[in-house]
């Protein structure tokens, strides 16, 4: 019989996004591939495709009718493995599994970031952190995508059989990569940036954690030392209007451009200088390793998943949250210096080859998923 595999997770363009290769290689090893998610996205390497309204929100009564639906997925496809992501995702499919891991169904949970975690408020430690530690009895193995995450969950002694941490979701290092000087002119050119134009870039959805703000800031304090300076902010969200009303109103909205939600990040980051975020929390930002791996140096704010990437005078610099007058300085560093911009940002490229490709997470979560592959025969024999 064909071995079964279920991802499962809020919202289907998560998969689209950052799981296809790892889909892929399930399909290599003979499995079949379903997901079960919220969207309507085709995605490939997919067997079965379940469309399943999930809420964000834990106090969505509609998560009730959502459970119920998933569960009775589970244990009407016997999967061998039920790998889950974001935190509904991860919530949900691990109670609607129970009756199936007594059946030898195992199931893992990747934590992009637990919304508790060193310095954050009070109230996700209270509300969060009772909820992850009481799910991982019902979790075989649990997946960190930063070391600070797997600290805690092992001090703090998470109930999963296993606790493993992967160098986040894998980068693509072919599709994002550095330029030459004459395609960076090129692609600069075409979008009507000038030669001396120092493009500073972040991407990012426009909301509260984001705090495109900070950078707005930031550049207006610098806007006469460095008159070519220009800050680009892909994405869209919520506060995207009033990130475009303050630069008016700080006399920068010539400078900083919003480009709006795109497809194509991987033409537009290796024709820019500089790579900033702003966040208050990251698990281990895409965007930054994406960057990173253009040959950007990168200047973020302070958290565990840009401390986990960025080292201060090796790749970049982590600047301390809402420190904009340090952010600011070290901006202007950099603006005055294409040496140190090439320096940091080839180091930057070096740590994602290394540690942070596609081909090295996808040989740790090979390592991972090996480890179950065959554990459900073994269990089924065990039971008669």
């Amino acid at each position: 019989m064909t071995k079964k595999v279920l991802f499962c997770a809020t919202m289907d363009y998560h998969f689209k996004a950052f799981h296809l290769p790892y889909m892929s290689w399930f399909k290599d090893q003979g499995w079949e591939v379903h997901v079960a998610a919220n969207g309507q996205i085709e995605l490939p390497h997919v067997d079965a495709k379940f469309d399943i309204p999930f809420e964000r929100s834990p106090f969505k009564w509609q998560n009730r009718n959502v459970f119920n639906r998933l569960k009775s997925i589970i244990n009407a496809n016997d999967y061998d493995i039920i790998h889950c992501h974001t935190p509904m995702g991860g919530v949900l499919a691990r109670l609607a599994a129970r009756k199936a891991r007594k059946q030898g169904t195992k199931v893992l949970y990747t934590a992009h970031g637990f919304h508790f975690c060193k310095g954050g408020p009070l109230i996700n430690w209270l509300l969060y952190y009772p909820i992850e530690k009481w799910l991982s009895h019902y979790t075989d193995c649990l997946i960190t995508i930063n070391e600070e995450d797997y600290r805690l969950a092992v001090n703090h002694r998470f109930k999963a059989k296993r606790i493993d941490h992967v160098h986040g979701v894998g980068v693509n290092t072919e599709r994002f990569k550095p330029w030459t000087e004459d395609e960076k002119r090129e692609a600069r050119n075409m979008l009507g940036y000038a030669a001396d134009d120092v493009l500073m870039f972040y991407a990012a959805e426009f909301n509260k954690n984001k705090n495109q703000q900070y950078l707005i800031q930031a550049l207006a304090l610098i806007q006469h030392e460095a008159p070519h300076a220009k800050l680009l902010l892909a994405g869209e969200g919520p506060l995207k209007e009033g990130c475009r009303d303050l630069a008016a109103r700080l006399g920068i909205a010539d400078k900083v451009d919003f480009l709006g939600y795109r497809t194509d990040i991987d033409k537009l980051l290796p024709m820019c200088d500089i790579a900033v975020a702003s966040s208050a929390r990251e698990g281990l930002p895409v965007n930054i390793m994406e960057a990173m791996a253009c040959g950007l140096p990168v200047i973020a704010s302070d958290n565990r998943g840009h401390r986990e990437l960025v080292r201060n005078d090796l790749n970049g610099w982590i600047v301390a949250a809402n420190e904009v007058n340090i952010m600011a300085e070290r901006i202007i560093t950099l603006v005055r210096s294409k040496p140190m911009q090439r320096k940091l940002g080839m180091a930057g490229r070096q740590m994602i080859e290394a540690d942070y490709s596609i081909r090295k997470v996808l040989d740790e979560k090979r390592k991972i998923y090996s480890l179950f592959m065959e554990e459900k025969a073994e269990v089924l024999w065990a039971i008669q």
